[in-house]
């Protein structure tokens, strides 16, 4: 998307005609990480699983919401619109990044060299017919029973 391309979306009060870029979100994701860390109910192992499980519940609300703006449920009718589902699926990003970050204190860098492994995997040209994928290497929590 171009920075440059009006939107119809209001800037914040006093910023009109300023030309900073977007803010950081991993800087945003570490703040929101910290908070929801000092004011977490449950810790350990215990806390890492509710902290991912919330990305479940997440992805649930799009899908009441995308139900709600087609007008699927004949009892409600059209209860959300489709900015609800933009909201919603932002939701799910940033609960995603804070699970992630969760896991990986640097989460910013995880999460850039898995985008390009994806993109370069997605986006290169098809491979010859007789070409055998690479595998991929194994990845997952940190070994630790100490919790985050």
């Amino acid at each position: 998307m171009d920075r440059d391309a009006p939107t119809n979306r209001a800037r914040p009060a006093g910023t009109a005609g300023t030309t900073a870029g977007p803010p950081d979100p991993w800087e945003a994701i570490d703040r929101l990480h910290g908070w929801l860390t000092a004011n977490r109910a449950h810790g350990g192992r215990e806390g890492l699983l509710l902290r991912v499980l919330k990305l479940s519940e997440e992805v649930g609300e799009v899908a009441q919401a995308v139900i709600g703006a087609t007008g699927q449920n004949p009892r409600k009718g059209v209860s959300h619109t489709w900015d609800d589902v933009r909201s919603e699926l932002c939701d799910v990003m940033i609960t995603a990044m804070v699970a992630l970050r969760e896991l990986a204190p640097d989460a910013r860098e995880v999460f850039a060299e898995h985008l390009a492994s994806v993109t370069d995997r997605s986006l290169r040209p098809d491979p010859s017919p007789d070409a055998e994928p690479a595998p991929e290497p194994a990845a997952g929590p940190p070994q630790s029973d100490a919790g985050p």
